[in-house]
């Protein structure tokens, strides 16, 4: 028996091919991925507890119904906008950035239009805002 020694095959890894199939594995893994935490929060609202003070003359008062309309000082608001709203608002206050704005919005308001009426208020300058709240009925 005779063995041949001359034709050796060197054994080598290409990793050309290794790095693509890494590469494309990783972008897989990054697209599939979700970088948003949904989580549920839970919120407790506050109460408000106090005594009711005495209405000042001087008060212009925005009143928000459940659906979104509004009304200044018992005036209704011809609509929901927030152009509309300022101009009501400054022909009630006369142009007076000093009176205090009470704010009284329905429970199911939403929010927008709670936050439509503070910036329109603070678009003329009235920085006396106040929210007016009812008070917490006693769990006994």
């Amino acid at each position: 028996m005779k063995f041949r020694r001359g034709n050796r095959f060197e054994a080598s890894v290409e990793l050309t091919p290794l790095i693509d199939v890494v590469f494309l594995l990783l972008i897989f893994f990054m697209v599939s991925t979700t970088f948003v935490r949904e989580t549920q929060l839970k919120i407790d609202l506050p109460e408000a507890q106090g005594e009711a003070s005495e209405r000042d003359p001087d008060v212009v008062e925005i009143a928000i119904d459940r659906s979104g309309g509004y009304a200044i000082n018992g005036q209704s608001v011809a609509n929901k906008q927030l152009q509309t709203l300022m101009r009501a608002l400054e022909a009630t206050t006369e142009g007076d950035s000093s009176k205090s704005l009470i704010i009284t919005a329905d429970a199911n308001a939403s929010h927008q239009s709670v936050v439509r009426a503070m910036d329109a208020a603070g678009r003329l300058g009235l920085t006396r805002l106040s929210i007016t709240t009812t008070a917490p009925e006693d769990e006994g």
